[in-house]
């Protein structure tokens, strides 16, 4: 079971249906791509809400996700291929964001490019 991907459905259904909250699982990587979901304007906030059966995290959605998936195989990028690896998951220029996984964290593709390295691809948000 990939958790990613459940946490990036669960976001993407609710917006699809109109909803302003829901529910996903709590992760460490999780709520680093909240993280920058937020910070791009995707989502309005997050909490993390401890339950009986374990940590969940609430979303607010702010309506602006149009499709959120996962990349798999998580393929590895080289710092120069970004232009290629944007055409192939983006919808056009500077529309969207593709979240990796690098040796300075979990970053945009964006900031991937601004600091000059390469990482896995997790997942695209537009």
């Amino acid at each position: 079971m990939d958790i990613v991907a459940d946490a990036l459905n669960t976001l993407k259904t609710h917006e699809i249906a109109g909803q302003r909250h829901c529910t996903v699982k709590a992760s460490k990587l999780i709520a680093k791509i909240l993280d920058i979901l937020k910070s791009e304007g995707y989502i309005s906030s997050y909490k993390t809400v401890e339950d009986g059966r374990g940590s969940k995290i609430e979303v607010e959605l702010s309506g602006k996700i149009n499709e959120a998936r996962v990349i798999k195989p998580r393929m590895p990028v080289k710092k120069g291929e970004w232009p290629t690896v944007e055409t192939r998951f983006l919808p056009a220029y500077n529309i969207g964001v593709i979240i990796i996984s690098t040796s300075k964290g979990v970053i945009t593709n964006v900031q991937a490019q601004d600091l000059g390295v390469g990482g896995r691809l997790i997942a695209y948000v537009y």
